[in-house]
């Protein structure tokens, strides 16, 4: 995420449209929607192949949210990717459970097996079983969660985590660590 834009117009970009300014967000779009597209496709890069939602959807949806964060007092470009990364997460955990839900019947028409093999229902599964465990990560350390939320699913490096969470690179490393036992203990009981 170190590439693109100069930062400093960034941040005040969205300070300027945390303060009300409709026409920084407008400026904001170009600027930014390059390293949204980088961070949804390296989310879907870690789905399954002829996943349902495009690079283009997931970016499209994320936008949508993000301009919905009307009261979100944006600090910097950090800060928004961070939340960008957590919101696309949260898309892709509400896709997959859409899907896990539609398996299971919920309302959904029936479908053929080997129709339903294309949704890809065992990697929907995996994801929605790792988003359990990452809710159980944040019960017990939250901080620890959303270092897994911003490394693993933002793809922050450790110096752009440390700078969401204000804390140092060395916390982040040392959290990243400890997080990715606790969800391997969470997998391998599940």
């Amino acid at each position: 995420m170190n590439a693109g834009p100069d930062p400093d117009r960034v941040t005040g970009l969205l300070v300027a449209w945390s303060e009300g300014d409709a026409a920084a967000l407008d400026q904001l779009l170009p600027l930014v929607e390059g390293e949204l597209r980088l961070l949804a496709r390296r989310y879907l890069r870690r789905e399954r192949p002829g996943h349902t939602l495009q690079t283009t959807a997931l970016v499209h949806e994320a936008y949508l949210r993000l301009v919905d964060q009307k009261r979100t007092q944006w600090r910097n470009r950090a800060h928004f990717f961070g939340i960008a990364a957590s919101l696309m997460r949260r898309i892709l955990i509400d896709h997959a459970r859409r899907i896990a839900y539609a398996k299971r019947g919920g309302g959904a028409p029936h479908v053929a097996l080997d129709e339903a093999c294309v949704v890809g229902e065992e990697r929907a599964a995996e994801l929605v079983a790792l988003d359990d465990a990452l809710d159980a990560l944040a019960r017990v350390d939250a901080r620890k969660a959303r270092v897994v939320e911003l490394r693993y699913f933002g793809g922050l490096s450790v110096e752009e985590a440390a700078e969401v969470l204000g804390v140092h690179p060395d916390t982040v490393t040392r959290e990243w660590r400890r997080a990715k036992l606790f969800l391997r203990r969470e997998l391998e009981a599940g």
